[in-house]
């Protein structure tokens, strides 16, 4: 119990002066996704990598367990969008919330709180895989612009090249400079406590009205991915911590950043935004027993 109050309730603090500040201000979301995206994510990668000790073949275990994930709940949501004959804004939004989890703004600090800085090594490696897929796999499904488009997106996009840095110095031995390391420390700690601002003041400006739908995207992304993420990675030879991260990380609600990208390349966005308020709501409760799942099954 001291490790579920010590995982959820930081979150929900944090999470709640967002809110609070969201009823009190105008703020603009996109500004403070981007300087998320663009800035103090980038360097939280860099810096978590440089000095990570998950050995590399546990780290592409991780990623490629959270790649066959995502390739099934594809398949899930297309079909269940295929079924319901939802329109094509619909399918898309089904896509998006199913996909695309809180595995940054919530993610990294309810696995830091609950499993300690191992944990989010190996949190921070799921980030990683899944920024890129996102930003490479993503706009192909939802915009339909083809591979090379999504490729340029991706090498625009800091945290590709934050990884590949903090990737290079760990495989060559290398290290920052001591105070370029100490500025991109500073950074990169930035980056929770925005991300868990950013969430709260999302809810904030939702109007919490939910229906079938939302009800549906919202049980793929915080039941059925992580009960398909325990298949996937017990097939793939995952145990221990690693699956444990695995697991939490696949049963994150639908990420708060998720409304951006819909707004660009097309989906329902306010059947979205009712979903991000709903699974974040629900996954108050959902994360603590996947959570206890995971250190007890």
């Amino acid at each position: 119990m001291a490790v579920l109050i010590s995982a959820v309730l930081p979150i929900a603090l944090i999470a709640l002066v967002g809110a609070g500040i969201g009823r009190m201000f105008e703020l603009d979301l996109r500004t403070l996704a981007r300087l998320s995206i663009y800035a103090l994510l980038p360097a939280l990668v860099l810096s978590s990598l440089a000095e990570s000790t998950l050995a590399f073949d546990r780290a592409i275990a991780i990623v490629g367990a959270f790649l066959l994930n995502t390739a099934l709940l594809y398949a899930i949501a297309v079909g269940l969008a295929r079924g319901l004959k939802f329109s094509p804004d619909e399918r898309k939004s089904l896509i998006a919330t199913s996909l695309f989890a809180n595995v940054g703004n919530m993610g990294l600090p309810f696995v830091l709180f609950a499993l300690g800085e191992a944990g989010l090594e190996r949190a921070i490696v799921y980030l990683v895989g899944s920024s890129l897929m996102i930003a490479s796999v993503f706009p192909i499904l939802l915009k339909g612009d083809g591979i090379r488009a999504g490729i340029r997106l991706t090498l625009k996009l800091p945290v590709f090249w934050a990884a590949i840095a903090g990737i290079s110095l760990q495989v060559f031995g290398g290290a920052l400079p001591e105070a370029i390391g100490r500025g991109v420390s500073l950074l990169g700690d930035g980056a929770i406590p925005l991300a868990l601002l950013t969430l709260g003041i999302q809810l904030s400006q939702t109007q919490p009205i939910f229906g079938r739908y939302e009800l549906l995207g919202a049980g793929v992304r915080l039941i059925l991915s992580p009960l398909l993420a325990y298949s996937v990675g017990t097939l793939l030879g995952l145990s221990g911590m690693d699956l444990q991260v695995l697991l939490l990380q696949s049963a994150m609600p639908v990420a708060v950043n998720s409304l951006i990208w819909v707004t660009e390349l097309g989906g329902d966005v306010v059947r979205v935004a009712r979903t991000i308020v709903l699974s974040t709501m629900m996954s108050f409760l959902t994360l603590p027993i996947v959570l206890w799942l995971s250190q007890n099954g």
